[in-house]
């Protein structure tokens, strides 16, 4: 992996070189910078060598010397490419770096070049002869890249603290941001942390006219649910072989690596299943690397060692400990330059720490949840849409108070979390359900939060989208859009990018590989969750490959017990760092409520928290 950072228009090389060093952390092999003052075009780029390490320098340039590339992500299907566009005339003078690959695809293909790649990616393309800079971001977006846009300049990168170090950019703080911070626990593309800032959003191209500075954005790909208009005669044998077809595929791909790599093991299907296939597809023993915690309602530590010891990897595991986060949480929060309040960002980043003691690329799960509808929302859709039908409002009140009353645990997943959090979500649209049963606060919450009314049209935009944008009209498809648009990109690949360039680690996820997701979206969501069962043609997928007590035992998650640190004071919000906006006597009331037991606060304790840690880091040196 690697940072990218540029702009065109105002600046000097030494901003430029100021942008790279903020990306330190995602290349720390080397550094690369590159300016043409007459048209004011400047491109940086640290790197994380990876695949030909001895060519692989950036920014990379074509032989004439016309287009030139600084590119954060991998390309799995380089090689093909290559010979493609070697059949075509194009002449190469790398080895085999999937980096010069992107400059001859785009002089071949030119704004089309996306629909070619599998892999991901975030790059930007610079035509001189057009005097046009083409950005883009792989489809799911699992590389980041942030930009901004005023009449002088034009600034991007890979991380908001790289854009920060440029002149013209000012840190505004955007209230419509934070309060979407709140309500999802995360802030959705194309939002950023800051007024005028903006993510690219994942399957989006960008191309600037780096002489008038105009730009447009343009999806190239999408994920849209087509399922099949007619079965196989058997599903689960037909669906099943392909699917263990395609990810064998992936991870086979995902392999390619000149420098030593392992696979993140939990002991949940998804992560044992990219294990077994990387053992099979792999020369050597592969490496795996698991996290367990001292709080068994937690602990997964158990499976993964079952798992390691079935396929006979050389495992490694670690334990997290109270001790241990304390250490770890001001190393995470000096880091991370945008709040994202999925608290199992801490043991994601122990275990990108760990593991990067021994290798430099991971393969990971990631993804299958959200492609198979994996989540314990999908089992109270039914439910809850019956509900929804049957129950009048005024009861439906009534019967809320009585679930605030239930005893409050803090034990991962239990009853009472989960009946208090699903009919939190039951008072407010359809469209809000997914948001509101995952997010920190819910619309009411948010009003008292920020005082004044919440616009749910413009706080939910994105959830709202997803919902009715979807073609498919039964709430399955609709929350199965929600997860992989919305929480896929900006709370799990986001969590994933962040643990892991904290440690200058490389994590790909074969279950998105796009070969298998073009499959999966075509499958009927009746065989994704099937008679109660999650995952359900995932699992018969993968019974010849892993023992039934892995795949049918229940999904616990990679869940932190931050509730009860907060309840026990062993974390403490400090209001000091907190923005303004918010109210103090909301926030105070929260601490109190969930320290006495009366309410289970833990998830916007945990973002408030992270908050104003992030605002007090700002004022500490950077521990590296």
């Amino acid at each position: 992996m690697c940072g990218i950072a540029g702009f065109a228009g105002e600046g000097s090389l030494d901003d430029l070189r100021r942008m790279n060093a903020a990306h330190s952390l995602r290349g720390p092999d080397a550094e690369g910078a590159w300016s043409d003052p007459v048209h004011r075009v400047f491109l940086g780029h640290r790197r994380l060598s990876i695949i030909d390490i001895a060519d692989g320098a950036q920014p990379m340039w074509t032989n004439d010397g016309s287009l030139g590339v600084v590119f954060n992500g991998e390309i799995y299907n380089h090689t093909e490419l290559r010979s493609e566009l070697q059949s075509l005339g194009h002449v190469f003078r790398t080895n085999h770096s999937d980096t010069e690959v992107l400059l001859h695809g785009y002089r071949h293909w030119g704004e089309d070049l996306p629909n070619h790649l599998s892999g991901m990616w975030a790059f930007a393309l610079y035509d001189t002869g057009r005097q046009r800079l083409f950005l883009c971001r792989d489809p799911f977006g699992k590389k980041p890249l942030y930009y901004t846009a005023t009449a002088q300049t034009f600034v991007f990168g890979s991380e908001l603290s790289s854009l920060l170090k440029h002149p013209c950019v000012k840190p505004e703080i955007s209230l419509l941001s934070l309060k979407k911070y709140f309500a999802y626990g995360y802030i959705p593309a194309p939002h950023s942390l800051y007024k005028g800032v903006y993510k690219l959003p994942g399957g989006c191209s960008l191309v600037l006219d780096t002489s008038t500075l105009q730009h447009t954005v343009r999806r190239y790909w999408d994920f849209v649910l087509d399922p099949f208009e007619q079965l196989p005669r058997n599903p689960e044998q037909e669906w099943g072989e392909r699917i263990r077809d395609l990810l064998g595929n992936a991870v086979r791909r995902r392999l390619m690596s000149d420098v030593p790599l392992g696979v993140f093991l939990s002991g949940g299907v998804d992560s044992s299943s990219v294990a077994a296939l990387a053992q099979r597809h792999s020369t050597r023993k592969v490496r795996t690397f698991s996290i367990g915690f001292e709080e068994a309602s937690f602990d997964e530590s158990r499976y993964s060692a079952m798992v390691a010891g079935l396929l006979g990897t050389d495992h490694s595991a670690t334990t997290l400990s109270l001790e241990m986060a304390r250490d770890l949480l001001p190393q995470i929060t000096s880091k991370l330059d945008e709040p994202m309040g999925d608290s199992s960002l801490l043991p994601t980043y122990l275990l990108c720490k760990e593991t990067r003691k021994h290798v430099t690329v991971a393969l990971g799960g990631d993804g299958a949840d959200e492609l198979f509808a994996g989540y314990d929302p999908f089992r109270a859709l039914r439910l809850a849409e019956f509900y929804a039908r049957t129950v009048p409002k005024p009861v439906h009140r009534g019967i809320l108070m009585l679930a605030a009353r239930m005893p409050t645990s803090h034990r991962n997943m239990s009853a009472d979390f989960r009946i208090k959090r699903t009919l939190r979500g039951l008072s407010y649209p359809r469209a809000l359900w997914n948001p509101v049963w995952l997010g920190p606060l819910a619309p009411n919450e948010l009003s008292q939060l920020f005082g004044d009314t919440t616009d749910i049209e413009e706080v939910y935009s994105e959830a709202i989208s997803a919902w009715d944008g979807c073609a498919q009209k039964n709430p399955i498809d609709r929350t199965l859009q929600f997860y992989t648009r919305l929480y896929l990109q900006d709370d799990i690949l986001t969590k994933i990018d962040r643990a892991s360039m904290m440690n200058s680690l490389e994590v790909r996820a074969p279950y998105l590989d796009r070969e298998l997701v073009d499959f999966v979206r075509r499958i009927p969501h009746n065989y994704k969750y099937r008679h109660g069962r999650t995952k359900y043609i995932l699992k018969e997928a993968l019974r010849p490959l892993l023992p039934a007590q892995i795949i049918d035992r229940p999904k616990k998650g990679f869940g932190v017990p931050v509730g009860r640190w907060f309840k026990d004071g062993k974390l403490r919000v400090d209001l000091s760092g907190i923005p303004e906006a918010l109210d103090r006597g909301y926030l105070n009331r929260a601490l109190e409520q969930h320290t006495r037991g009366t309410a289970d606060h833990r998830a916007f304790l945990w973002n408030t928290w992270l908050l104003g840690e992030m605002a007090r880091s700002a004022t500490r040196p950077v521990q590296r």
